[in-house]
């Protein structure tokens, strides 16, 4: 019999525990949630004031039986899930499941996955928050409300197996409105001048920029514009108004949140969101390092806060001050927002001691680039601000304005080891060395005047990282949902990423207006920014759980009857193509499915007959001399294939675009066979996986 069970939710988390206990505790993993809503149905019962209807996760019969018998076997049972609000979750679930009363003391947490920290929690044990499982819970139930309640409006009137999200519609809403803007965008002309100028003595040339007229700010807007400037600049000398020499500090950013943790790895790493939250994981529950076994290297990956502890403050000192000297470091802290939960520290390094060149060897690519950016971030917060040599100089020339500025480094202070989004290059190369030492009154030689049309661009599209910044800025999400939020989005096809670019499909173009315009007190950003402000006061225990649902219930119960009613005898106009259904005669007409627009026959469903729209270039086929089709793979890469391929004897298919006149003999084999095997593969995955379960339930 074990003296003490330890839960957790992954096996490496119990791996890297388990080398911090003694021999007479067992450390086991839930696998996650083993108690759910069902997917079957709704789950929630409505008229019972809304109480949740949980079932244990198919496929977790043989993992619940062995937790149960664990527990019964061991004196003392903790739950030591996650340290957020998912966590408290599923050690409430496991408490259920277990036969766990609620007052028991059983729950521990820890920030890092260290021997002190273990081991500090197993002494300090709690109960289980309730505060924090009915925030869940309201979170939770919600989102099940709005999903099941307007989904079906989304299977009338577009297709069905569609779905809504309270949050995932929101995001998918602001990338919509983006789109929106850069398609109706409309550029305006600006002009700019610069005047190359030297100084008499050394006759060293530099550039100054035009930047008002009577020191009020001016656009040029026209070629004509600049021709008046100039004709009055050609009578003027260039005169110095006055000249600014000081000095400048750069502090360095505080330690990583989840947030500014995606949006730098997405920047410097190229890592999609997902994939960091993913790698992020596997650093924090352990990796294994020869002479310390398995070893969690980063603090706790889902928080708002910014917050170090006293200890890692000491750690972070003796680090700079080894490697750098005392005049890096700077005893830094950093303001908590305003709506941080702060329940626990910034990501930083579990042991600043452990440096990412010392277990590099033992560390995947991802993790050793992971690693670097959070140990050097944490690090970099601690030490002492860049110095700046800064100069400005005002010149004038009659009535119009000019500025000369620059900057070199004095002192990188933190700069020396992290900087953040902007190339360290760039930041040298706004140096001082090309400005000549001027005086006021000075008359400069104007050598020459260039001038720069431009135009104004459209705001560029959401990246998944600047998705995140904007879903933070606005009180969306929250720290655990950022990445659940894009990946649910790309999944349901309502988003693509094109070169790290989010753009709606069209199908997600169609959602969000049908969503927008029927649902837009719950489909929008201040909605579900207050939202997230009750579902922090339920965890604070401000607030009761059901009386969030029972104000949102009402309201929203009347909308989908208005607008169920409103949609009832509408139907959704599709555009009639010229091609002829070949089995009923009917002009076919173009629908939305989830991977886009097809051809479908008017005529459903007495006539099912649907095909995909096959988009042509003009270039005629190397081989034969047919039409060459545009087709997308499984991974939505362009492959180009003759329409004769593969009935009518032609083989011809490349990833590249045919030239004009171009000949090919050969094809490319292993494009054809990845597009032919695509399809089998799959059916016979399912057919298999059909017969299986026939034969289980017999």
């Amino acid at each position: 019999m074990a003296d003490k069970l330890i839960i957790v939710e992954s096996p490496a988390k119990a791996n890297t525990i388990k080398k911090f206990l003694g021999g007479s505790t067992k450390v086991v993993a839930s696998m996650g949630h083993i108690r759910d809503l069902p997917k079957s149905k709704i789950g929630i019962s409505i008229e019972n004031d809304f109480e949740p209807e949980y079932i244990n996760i198919r496929g977790k019969a043989k993992l619940i039986n062995s937790l149960k018998k664990d527990a019964k076997e061991s004196k003392t049972v903790y739950l030591a899930t996650d340290p957020d609000r998912e966590g408290e979750a599923i050690a409430w679930h496991l408490a259920h499941i277990l036969g766990i009363p609620e007052e028991t003391v059983c729950r521990i947490t820890f920030n890092e996955i260290t021997k002190e920290a273990v081991k500090e929690a197993v002494k300090k044990p709690r109960k289980i928050d309730l505060n924090l499982t009915d925030a869940q819970q309201a979170r939770r139930v919600l989102d099940r409300i709005v999903g099941y309640k307007i989904s079906p409006v989304l299977w009338k009137k577009v297709k069905r197996g569609l779905s809504a999200g309270r949050v995932q519609s929101v995001a998918v809403k602001l990338i919509c409105e983006r789109e929106e803007e850069i398609e109706n965008f409309i550029p305006e002309e600006y002009w700019n001048i610069t005047a190359i100028l030297s100084d008499g003595k050394t006759k060293k040339t530099f550039e100054s920029k035009l930047i008002a007229k009577n020191k009020k700010k001016i656009e040029l807007h026209s070629k004509e514009d600049v021709d008046n400037v100039l004709n009055d600049i050609n009578k003027e000398k260039f005169i110095v108004e006055d000249v600014k020499v000081g000095e400048k500090k750069r502090n360095p950013a505080p330690p990583f949140t989840t947030s500014t943790m995606q949006q730098e790895a997405s920047r410097k790493l190229g890592f999609a969101i997902k994939k960091t939250m993913s790698v992020a994981q596997g650093l924090y529950e352990g990796v294994k390092i020869p002479e310390r076994g398995v070893t969690g290297l980063i603090t706790y990956m889902r928080t708002d806060s910014t917050r170090i502890s006293d200890e890692a403050r000491k750690m972070a000192k003796d680090v700079i001050e080894r490697n750098f000297g005392k005049e890096y470091y700077e005893n830094r802290f950093y303001k908590v927002k305003n709506d941080s939960q702060d329940a626990h520290e910034a990501i930083r390094p579990s042991y600043p001691d452990i440096s990412p060149e010392q277990i590099k060897d033992y560390l995947t690519a991802d993790q050793y680039k992971l690693y670097r950016l959070i140990y050097n971030r944490f690090i970099a917060s601690q030490m002492a601000a860049a110095i700046y040599d800064t100069i400005s100089v005002d010149i004038n020339a009659g009535i119009y304005n000019f500025r000369t500025s620059g900057q070199s480094i004095k002192f990188r202070g933190f700069m020396c080891l992290y900087v953040e989004d902007t190339d360290e290059k760039e930041i040298e190369s706004l140096g001082i060395a090309n400005i000549p030492y001027l005086n006021k009154k000075d008359e400069l030689k104007k050598e020459d005047i260039e001038t720069k049309q431009s135009f104004t661009e459209p705001p560029p599209r959401y990246t998944e990282a600047s998705l995140v910044k904007t879903l933070e800025e606005k009180g969306i999400g929250r720290p655990s949902t950022y990445a659940p939020i894009i990946t649910t989005i790309l999944a349901r096809n309502y988003i693509e990423k094109a070169q790290k670019q989010l753009i709606p499909t069209e199908l997600g173009k169609v959602v969000n207006k049908l969503l927008v315009e029927n649902f837009k007190d719950v489909i929008n950003v201040a909605f579900t920014a207050q939202m997230e402000q009750e579902f922090d006061e339920i965890a604070e225990g401000n607030k009761k759980w059901k009386e969030t649902i029972r104000n949102f219930y009402g309201p929203f119960e009347t909308v989908v009857e208005k607008v169920e009613k409103e949609l009832e005898h509408v139907k959704l106009e599709y555009e009639v193509s010229d091609v002829i259904c070949e089995k009923c005669g009917r002009n076919m007409v173009i629908k939305m499915g989830k991977y886009g627009k097809f051809l479908a026959c008017p005529g459903y469903p007495e006539c099912r007959n649907a095909k995909p729209i096959v988009e042509e270039i003009d270039v005629p086929c190397p081989k034969c001399g047919a039409k060459v089709q545009i087709r997308k793979t499984k991974k939505k890469r362009n492959y180009y294939i003759c329409e004769n391929n593969p009935n009518n004897g032609c083989n011809y298919i490349s990833w590249n675009k045919p030239k004009p006149g171009e000949v090919i003999e050969e094809t490319d084999e292993e494009l054809e066979k990845e597009v032919k095997e695509k399809k089998p593969a799959t059916k016979k995955k399912t057919t298999t996986r059909k017969k299986t379960t026939k034969k289980k339930t017999k």
